[in-house]
């Protein structure tokens, strides 16, 4: 399980970098389009690949670090082992939502693959280059919710009585 919280924490690291790249992508577009009279054909499709690819490999993070909304107000007022009970079935659930976005997701970006789809923007890039992220996030999202899980069951959920109010 450490190789798979330095992965998730890797991946969420890439994240960040994918987010900061898209700001920068994009107060370049605004810049060379407003002062310079010079739009650009890639930025905007690029910086919205490198926020789709990012908000999607870093769920297994998010959910890890608990950085996600969770309305316990009622599960707090629960005994400690029921907390937990409770804590490893909703974990099981996202597990199984994200199973089905995976799943589905993957016959997308076959499809595509497969056809040789483009995004028919001016760049005409493949479009499987941003399906790929679906099955890939919510595939890594199953493993995460399925470590927490059984981390939430034993006890040892790393960040989840923290929550942020």
């Amino acid at each position: 399980m450490i190789l798979l919280d330095r992965a998730t924490l890797a991946l969420a690291w890439i994240a960040a970098l994918l987010f900061v790249v898209a700001g920068v992508m994009l107060t370049y577009e605004v810049l060379a389009r407003y002062f310079f009279i010079r739009p650009t054909i890639w930025a905007a499709e690029l910086s919205q690949l490198s926020m789709i690819w990012g908000c999607l490999i870093a769920m297994p993070w998010l959910l890890s670090a608990r950085r996600h909304i969770a309305v316990d107000a009622v599960i707090r007022l629960l005994p400690i082992g029921m907390q937990r009970i409770v804590e490893s079935l909703a974990m099981l659930v996202v597990a199984a939502f994200a199973a089905v976005v995976a799943w589905y997701g993957f016959d997308i970006f076959m499809d595509s693959f497969g056809r040789g789809r483009t995004t028919g923007s001016m760049l005409d890039l493949p479009s499987w280059v941003a399906e790929l992220p679906v099955p890939l996030g919510f595939g890594l999202l199953v493993v995460q919710a399925l470590v927490e899980a059984v981390r939430s069951w034993r006890g040892t959920a790393t960040a989840g009585s923290e929550a942020f109010e």
